[in-house]
């Protein structure tokens, strides 16, 4: 990668990680008190309601906002992003009557009646959140990312203070937690907006028409038409484990791969999410001028160097440090959480990575790839559900995704041009580094070392991880100057 290329890179993900870091922070410092205050139960009905708001969230642009970033010309992009607030305004009108005339089914199914005065807000959720996801992907295409930044801090701040204020007052109900869902989605989606507004509104009024939403909808009408059902399938297979596991077993325990799988989320989040918005702008450009497998081969090193390691940290030491972060109570999250590592990891290097489908508009292998997931989920928590085992339920989803999620890296970047070698080389490279670790907490829990001196060594042997791949590794160091630089 050139240079000013890999500098822009660095700096363009700087400016969204220096966001994503201080919220996630502040959703961090504020979990040990929240999990004290809220019990499963409160956490499992407000897994319920997110996993319906994502899925449908995920059809709110019919992903026509993945073309926003492709074309040459600012006014047709322009009215790219005026087709997809159209299309939230429309999704979100028709999920009205299915929430307001369909709750006891729907609440008769998931078996969680304690859901049911919460559905008739999912239809304004959805329009919100369809407005922001059309204004997240504009706001990548025009590289302000800096406003990205300040939304996210904006939202963690408000649930944050939302849902502690609650839980203090003697509200630490699953509805509280919903509450301040909403709010804060509501609040960094106005922030987001009133920016673009100020900055971008002239160009918007002067481009945007209804010929040319027609004519971009038609361009671009294999997003709605092919990518739109791959990734409501994939949504779909996402929240699989809510649904099923407050189905046939509670909301409690629901609640326990909720808390499980947020925590795991947060460090993917701020690496691999905010990679992945800069990704995505970056392979369309690369594509264009063949420097693609370069581009896939740079952020799949820095993906598994950054993930390997504390990934093998929860594998290993998974419910203790729950018990001791969140409460005793939470060591059931924490069993979940070290159960689901494996499959976390090679779901962290794909979640950028699975971009590349889009811009090279091979949107069939995307649905492909979607249907395989589903199905291999489904039939994992079914088996675990008939043998009323969450734990067999989640070991086999788990396995599951580990391989399918492996397959589609591996795919993608063979589709880049990545030689399969290569690949090898730099996991095996990475696994030799963190297998001395792996010795010294096995040999110690055997030894019944107490969990936070265990916790001890492995924040220091991870300040010694990270400290000498940024010493010996060329690429990496260059990339933390140009990080030190783009925080200047």
């Amino acid at each position: 990668m050139p240079n000013s290329q890999s500098f822009s890179f660095v700096s363009d993900v700087a400016k969204i990680v220096s966001g994503t870091m201080f919220a996630q922070i502040l959703i961090f410092l504020s979990s040990p008190i929240i999990t004290r205050l809220y019990g499963p139960e409160a956490f499992g009905i407000l897994s319920i309601f997110t996993s319906i708001t994502v899925i449908i969230d995920v059809i709110a642009c019919l992903s026509l906002q993945y073309a926003i970033l492709l074309p040459d010309q600012e006014e047709e992009a322009v009215n790219l992003l005026g087709a997809c607030i159209l299309i939230a305004i429309s999704i979100s009108m028709i999920t009205v009557p299915v929430f307001i005339f369909g709750s006891d089914l729907i609440v008769f199914l998931l078996g969680a009646p304690e859901l049911k005065p919460y559905l008739i807000f999912i239809p304004p959720f959805v329009l919100i959140s369809g407005f922001f996801i059309a204004l997240n992907h504009w706001n990548t295409r025009t590289r302000h990312f800096g406003r990205l930044s300040i939304a996210q801090i904006t939202q963690s701040f408000v649930a944050t203070g939302t849902r502690l204020g609650a839980g203090f007052a003697g509200f630490a109900t699953g509805g509280s937690l919903i509450g301040a869902y909403f709010l804060g989605t509501l609040v960094s989606t106005t922030t987001l907006g009133l920016q673009i507004y100020r900055d971008d509104h002239n160009l918007i009024k002067k481009s945007i028409s209804w010929h040319g939403m027609i004519s971009a909808l038609r361009r671009y009408k294999k997003f709605p038409i092919m990518d739109s059902w791959s990734r409501l399938l994939n949504a779909i297979s996402w929240q699989l484990p809510i649904f099923l596991l407050t189905a046939f077993f509670s909301p409690q325990i629901a609640g326990f791969y909720s808390l499980g799988f947020m925590v795991f989320q947060m460090p993917m989040d701020l690496i691999g999410r905010s990679i992945g918005k800069v990704f995505f702008q970056r392979a369309s450009v690369a594509h264009l001028d063949g420097t693609l497998s370069i581009l896939v081969e740079h952020v799949f090193r820095v993906l598994v160097m950054i993930g390997m390691f504390p990934v093998l940290v929860v594998i290993i030491l998974g419910p203790g440090l729950f018990a001791l972060i969140f409460g005793k109570i939470w060591y059931v999250a924490g069993l979940y959480t070290q159960i689901l590592a494996p499959w976390a990891f090679v779901w962290f290097i794909s979640s950028p990575l699975s971009s590349i489908w889009a811009v090279m508009e091979k949107q069939e292998f995307g649905l492909k790839f979607t249907s395989l997931n589903l199905v291999t989920r489904f039939l994992s928590l079914m088996v675990g559900a008939v043998l009323q085992s969450p734990i067999i339920a989640l070991l086999l989803f788990s396995i599951s995704g580990f391989f399918v999620y492996g397959y589609l890296n591996v795919k993608m970047m063979l589709l880049s041009g990545v030689q399969a070698v290569q690949i090898n080389r730099i996991i095996f490279a990475d696994i030799k580094l963190c297998v001395p670790l792996m010795i010294i907490l096995i040999g110690l829990m055997i030894q019944g070392i107490d969990i936070l001196f265990l916790l001890i060594i492995s924040i220091i042997y991870g300040v010694l991880y990270y400290s000498h791949i940024i010493r010996s590794d060329s690429q990496i160091k260059k990339l933390m100057r140009e990080f030190k630089l783009s925080m200047k």
